[in-house]
């Protein structure tokens, strides 16, 4: 799903009141971005716990980084919060054993439509499984650019890379997921030749 896009300077000013201690502009932050965070981490993860840890240190890192926000190199409260959130999420991949996998935490549904839902599921945990088998920087560039729908040059700056680089991670990205779901395409009920690769 694509972000809708914010106002730099009303960002910037929204966290000068922070920091001037002003208590709605806290919850404004909070509410704004506390799920943004929370939905990329869990993305790049597949572990809900770990996500909101990581959700939780990412917006402490931005309260602490208010008051010098003039000198956080230019770049937007979203795109700033992405960057730390990414890093905060391959910092801790690299530290998972290579076997583990996280659990899948969510409980099943039994209300009319559970079989459609139950499918849709299938389709979802099939992707982050694939997800999961990606190079962290092909999973990160694939989440950004297709499950968080940001564009090139935005994905540029939060890997802080050049926008070829970000094409080219994408590609390799969404070839090895269609290598990686195309062998489960009948099972997840899809009757043409095209592998989904969003959420």
């Amino acid at each position: 799903m694509t972000q809708s896009r914010t106002d730099p300077a009303a960002e910037a000013a929204l966290l000068k009141a922070y920091a001037a201690g002003d208590p709605d502009a806290a919850r404004r932050l909070a509410t704004t971005y506390t799920p943004l965070v929370f939905a990329h981490a869990y993305r790049m993860l597949n572990d809900r716990a770990e996500a909101e840890d990581v959700a939780q240190d990412a917006i402490l890192r931005l309260w602490r980084h208010a008051p010098g926000w003039d000198s956080a190199g230019g770049a937007s409260v979203r795109t700033w919060l992405y960057r730390v959130t990414a890093n905060l999420c391959i910092d801790r991949l690299r530290k998972r054993r290579p076997d583990a996998m996280p659990e899948d935490l969510d409980v099943a549904d039994d209300a009319p439509g559970a079989e459609a839902r139950l499918q849709t599921k299938a389709r979802q945990m099939a992707l982050e499984d694939a997800l999961m088998q990606l190079p962290d920087r092909q999973r990160q560039a694939v989440v950004l650019r297709h499950i968080e729908g940001l564009g090139n040059t935005e994905i540029a700056q939060i890997m802080d890379i050049g926008p070829r680089a970000v094409e080219s991670l994408t590609a390799r990205g969404k070839r090895a997921l269609t290598a990686l779901l195309s062998g489960q395409r009948t099972g997840l009920g899809y009757s043409d030749d095209t592998v989904e690769t969003s959420c």
